[in-house]
């Protein structure tokens, strides 16, 4: 059986923000493999933004990456099951993220409204999205909207 994780950067009740510049991809959530390889068995978002007299969505892209991206905030992926420990890192946007490079290559996309849910499952394990052991991938969730600097939320569940 698989040890599952959640992983959710910044503090509950805090919000990212999308690009600056509208219609810009921004990298949001890196997934990083470290020695066991690991599968996204579901992302989930959500808007935050309120008041809201406009209406449009964000857009995320979850690319693989076959170089792994520098920077963001660390993130500790959080276990289901009390004390395994998850081999794979993890990083957020708090701190400037550089995704990765070569290849970028869409694995999933998904949206939400800026001021609603919405998400990823992956339908059976076929449809996850595996990042290999020993490989030197990295699987990033940008975000992506018309409009600049939206608030949102993104986390993921993964299975090592």
């Amino acid at each position: 059986m698989p040890f599952l994780y959640a992983v959710a950067g910044l503090a509950a009740g805090a919000s990212y923000a999308t690009h600056a510049t509208p219609s810009t991809e921004d990298p949001t959530l890196a997934l990083r493999q470290a020695t066991r390889g690991f599968d996204l068995t579901g992302a989930y978002c959500n808007g935050r933004a309120g008041a809201q007299t406009t209406i449009t969505g964000i857009s995320y892209v979850g690319r693989r990456w076959t170089t792994v991206g520098t920077g963001g905030t660390s993130v500790t992926p959080a276990p289901r099951r009390i004390g395994t420990t998850a081999a794979t890192t993890a990083a957020d946007k708090a701190s400037a993220l550089t995704a990765g490079t070569v290849s970028g290559a869409i694995q999933f996309a998904m949206g939400c409204g800026k001021a609603g849910p919405g998400g990823f499952v992956a339908r059976d394990a076929d449809s996850t999205v595996h990042i290999e052991a020993g490989s030197a991938d990295e699987l990033c969730i940008a975000s992506l909207c018309a409009e600049a600097s939206v608030s949102h939320y993104v986390w993921a569940e993964i299975a090592e």
